[in-house]
Formats: structure tokens, sequence, C-alpha cells
């Protein structure tokens, strides 16, 4: 995905650093600092490791790609506005997602639901295609994708957008975004119980949604397939 305002952003960071070789090996906080010092690989890094992981999450939660993808830019120009005034004391992903989950609140607001677009609706003159295929096809990672593999990704798709908002919330962050739940506690200002909770019915409900497919789990590998 192109960022062509960061980009310009980042091009008033042209300090040279000897160390940018090892970047990789550094953490999400570290690479903030060293961005907010002038390296702006550093900023490339982070937007590397979670661009997609704050995708997902935006998308389920505004349901529109071309929506998701304009607050996902505005998520990263946030951070990178707000680079010089961060403190190492927060954890990185606590405070984007905190950036993108306020983002998503501020445009509920001032849009109604009846306008919000419905994954089931058609796309434009595309008939018979909706909402919910062109996200099937443009994260399918290959044409060898198995038809079962799809099919269970459109169930889940749907049986997300049916659990309680506070509910399904928790088990994006948890299970596809990968947050743990001391993080996703702190970004939503919570007791961990609370969440432990929220995260138990929004499970026990999608294996009832989810009956036919009890032989699969949601694991990790399950969550990578599930990122753009």
């Amino acid at each position: 995905m192109l960022f062509a305002v960061i980009k310009s952003l980042l091009g008033r960071r042209n300090r040279a650093d000897a160390d940018a070789p090892a970047l990789d090996e550094l953490s999400d906080e570290e690479l903030m600092i060293r961005y907010a010092g002038g390296n702006q690989q550093a900023f490339a890094l982070l937007v590397t490791r979670h661009q997609g992981p704050l995708y997902n999450f935006i998308l389920r939660s505004c349901r529109q790609p071309p929506l998701a993808d304009e607050l996902l830019q505005e998520t990263f120009l946030r951070i990178v506005k707000s680079a010089g005034s961060y403190s190492p004391d927060a954890k990185f992903t606590t405070w984007a997602y905190t950036i993108a989950r306020n983002l998503c609140i501020d445009h509920a607001r001032k849009h109604s639901r009846a306008h919000t677009l419905s994954l089931q609706n058609a796309l434009g003159d595309d008939e018979g295609a909706t909402h919910q295929d062109a996200l099937i096809d443009e994260n399918a990672r290959s044409a060898s994708v198995d038809h079962d593999r799809l099919v269970f990704r459109d169930r889940l798709d749907r049986a997300l957008a049916n659990l309680p908002e506070d509910q399904r919330e928790v088990f994006i962050l948890r299970e596809i975004s990968g947050l743990k739940f001391r993080e996703i506690a702190d970004m939503l200002d919570c007791p961990e119980p609370t969440i432990k909770s929220r995260m138990r019915y929004a499970l026990q409900t999608l294996r009832g949604e989810l009956a036919d497919f009890a032989s699969r789990s949601f694991d990790a590998d399950e969550a990578s397939e599930m990122l753009p």
C-alpha cells in the first residue's frame, strides 16, 4: 500500500543512521525513537510491520475497503505528526490501535448507520458482485486457495458482523491483529478480566455460528491469511 502523503513527510527526515542495517532487530518503541530522531527507515519498518493488522482492524470496524484505506493512511499520518511527542513508556501497538479506533469511532459518529455500506451490497455496475466478493478476491493469496477456506472466511466475516460491538472489537484485536489481552485492556481502558470475558462470549457465539466448520481452528496461520 502506497502512502504518498506520508512519503512526502518522510522526505523531510533525511538524517543518515549508521545502525540502519540492524533496525529490524529493534522493538517498535525503539523504532519510534529512531524515527523521531530523524531515521525515516525506522518508520518505514513500522509501516511494514503493522499496516496489515491495522488495516484488518479498521476494515472490520467500518466494513468499507476504500474507507479503510483512507483511515489507515490517516492513522499513520497522525503517528508521523505525533512522533516528536511519543514517549517510549507507551507501547506502540496500544498507541497505534487507539489512534485507529478513535478514527473509526469519529467517522461512525459523523455518518448515519443508514448510510453505512454493507459488504453484501452490489458493487456498482458489476452485476451480482458484492463488497464481500471483492474483499475475498483482494485478500486471497493465490488462485490456488481452496474453496472451503474462502467459504469459511466468508462465514466468519458474517458471524463477526453479528457480534455485539464490544465482543467483535476484542476478537479482532486479539485473534486477527494479535494484541495481548493486557494491551487490549490498556487500549480500551477496561479491566483485563472484562476483556477476557468479552472474548469468551465472542468465541461461544462464533462456535455456534460456525458449527459446520467445527474441525477448523482459528489460529495464527488463519489470522495471517486474513491480512491484505
